[in-house]
């Protein structure tokens, strides 16, 4: 009925499409490892499940920019973990921070995207989606692959239509990488922003799981040209949920904002009623999320350590995770090792691997990396995230985990991770 040359060209995401292969395997009786799917492994706490189920029967359509009550909690939340100066009127809630990245994009009627490499695997498809000219900022391996003032004004320079605006998406702890930014980076970066009169969506889904707890907002030193986007997906364990946010500079033209909401009207209406009221539960400053995040941080911290040592140990290009629960492998070192294998790109030996081993991890082309360049994702969440919490919470808050946690409560991961040191060695 259409032809294929009147349709546009969409693949499905990377991220999602790993976990219905992963799962499909299952089904077929094989043992996989789950390395692929950035899905937290933990479950929100019971009193906030309770609270949805509460209010399951609510079944009414809301304001677009989301229940007032609940961007008041926003605000009061973020600016407490953050130190932000949040108005409940910065804040708009939708169905996913996801989405409402897309409504921002989608804001523009030009506009030059300026995504970072390596770059979560929805960013540039959703900046062609809004009919953005996209401007890629590689960076590297010995830069932590890390945005730096140096790279930004390059790429300003090379800009070919400086006339346009510029929106840059920054993510930070960041995905596929793990990796955070020093107050001082962000400093810089700030002022690096304020020169160019750019933009930016802070992807900062993962603050509050950077596992120190000592996440820094490009909104403290970027104010009035950053806006800041989050959830509940990372921190509260809460993907399918489906309830993001976006913190609006107080300084943004008001046209911008309202042109954001009326894209929101026109697509998704609101966010799920249910989950909003269970939000303004969510979003209260309460000493039971304190726990919560320690404990998350702590499991997640141990975790990643453990695995980036094992990958280090061997060779592998890597860099110790600062947050979420992601690492970055690069295997080039083993490149002729593989080469006789048969790999020659991250896609062949991420699908190689699975096949040998069972072990489930994303090539690095669906992060922006070229190819033929063998880095990958890792995501080290293959493990029951109840059983982990009960235990850390069991352990005690003034006893450090050790490999004896490991043992009980991730076996899966250490399997995983061992099987795959074992293929690369």
């Amino acid at each position: 009925m259409v032809n294929s040359i009147f349709i546009k060209e969409s693949q499905k995401s990377e991220t999602l499409l790993i976990n219905e292969v992963s799962r499909l395997k299952e089904s077929q009786g094989e043992q996989i490892f789950k390395f692929g799917f950035g899905q937290s492994p933990f479950f929100p706490p019971q009193y906030i499940i309770d609270t949805l189920a509460k209010f399951s029967p609510r079944k009414e359509y809301v304001s677009v920019q989301g229940i007032e009550e609940l961007r008041e909690a926003i605000a009061n939340f973020h600016n407490h973990y953050d130190s932000l100066s949040i108005q409940k009127e910065d804040v708009i809630v939708g169905p996913g921070s996801k989405m409402l990245i897309y409504c921002i994009l989608a804001a523009f009627k030009e506009a030059d995207a300026m995504i970072v490499t390596p770059s979560w695997v929805s960013y540039e498809p959703q900046a062609h989606l809004a009919k953005l000219n996209v401007v890629r900022i590689n960076t590297n391996y010995q830069s932590r692959w890390r945005l730096t003032p140096e790279l930004l004004e390059d790429a300003c320079e090379k800009r070919q239509h400086k006339e346009r605006p510029a929106i840059l998406i920054l993510n930070y702890p960041g995905n596929p990488d793990g990796l955070s930014y020093s107050e001082a980076e962000l400093q810089a970066l700030g002022a690096a922003f304020r020169k160019h009169n750019i933009l930016v969506i802070s992807d900062e889904i993962y603050g509050l799981l950077n596992h120190d707890g000592q996440h820094h907002s490009l909104a403290r030193y970027y104010p009035e040209g950053t806006i800041v986007t989050t959830g509940l997906s990372k921190w509260c364990g809460a993907g399918g949920w489906r309830l993001g946010v976006a913190l609006m500079p107080s300084a943004l033209n008001p046209k911008f904002k309202q042109t954001v909401i009326g894209i929101a009207s026109e697509t998704y209406s609101c966010a799920a009623s249910p989950v909003q009221y269970a939000g303004i539960q969510a979003y209260q400053v309460d000493s039971r999320i304190d726990d919560y995040l320690f404990h998350q941080r702590r499991i997640l911290k141990l975790i990643g350590q453990h695995v980036y040592k094992a990958l280090k140990d061997i060779g592998t290009l890597v860099h110790e995770p600062q947050g979420g629960f992601y690492l970055n492998p690069d295997f080039s070192p083993f490149q002729e090792k593989l080469k006789q294998r048969g790999v020659q790109t991250s896609e062949s030996l991420c699908e190689k691997l699975l096949k040998d081993t069972g072990v489930a991890i994303l090539p690095g082309n669906a992060f922006g990396y070229p190819d033929e360049q063998l880095i990958t994702r890792l995501a080290y969440v293959d493990f029951n995230g109840t059983e982990a919490l009960a235990g850390s919470e069991k352990w005690g808050k003034e006893s450090d985990l050790d490999e004896n946690f490991l043992n009980e409560y991730c076996p899966k991961v250490l399997e995983g991770t061992a099987r795959l040191v074992s293929w690369l060695s």
